[in-house]
């Protein structure tokens, strides 16, 4: 597979700082808002927002993890059995602005679970969506992101891996692509 680096670390950073501000104009001081990482990949994103956010805003901004193992539509279909991570939401949801977030928006599926999970802690004022890449020609479900960190036009051979300090050594985003010859 051949691999193009579609954000570097400095333009990664510009990215998670963008988002942050564009979170800050909509619900200001996080006082009715909660923010929510999608397991697994979904909680590096909350993460680095989280981080941002606190040292802008110098407060402490609520936040949880949710799994959405047991609410895929595909975790039967699966021949491995599906390990679950831990679901962390100690606070609560009832009437109050959540903010989603997860690497990758592809077909919209996993989001949709995350939805349906969600729903299990509460009836939210409003739901949003915070994506580092949308990947936007591949939809399986009706689902957009309000806040995109970067829009991503691809094949469906095609893989986008978002990638993070903490865990691959860097922060980039990376496209692969098949070899022409297979």
């Amino acid at each position: 597979m051949e691999k193009q680096v579609i954000l570097n670390s400095r333009h990664f950073e510009l990215t998670i700082n963008r988002l942050c501000y564009q979170l800050i104009e909509i619900h200001n001081d996080f006082s009715e808002t909660v923010l929510i990482g999608l397991q697994p990949r979904g909680i590096n994103v909350l993460t680095r927002v989280k981080s941002r956010l606190e040292e802008i805003l110098e407060k402490e901004v609520v936040c949880g993890n949710l799994d959405i193992t047991f609410y895929r539509d595909d975790f039967r279909r699966r021949e491995a059995p599906l390990i679950p991570s831990a679901t962390n939401i100690d606070f609560v949801i009832e009437n109050k602005n959540v903010v989603l977030m997860d690497d990758v928006l592809y077909t919209g599926r996993t989001i949709r679970a995350g939805l349906d999970a969600l729903l299990a802690f509460g009836r939210p004022k409003k739901v949003e969506l915070l994506t580092m890449i949308d990947r936007r020609f591949r939809r399986d479900l009706p689902i957009s992101a309000d806040y995109v960190g970067k829009t991503v036009d691809t094949l469906i051979s095609e893989r986008v891996s978002v990638e993070w300090t903490e865990i691959e050594g860097e922060d980039k985003v990376v496209l692969f692509t098949p070899d022409a010859n297979g």
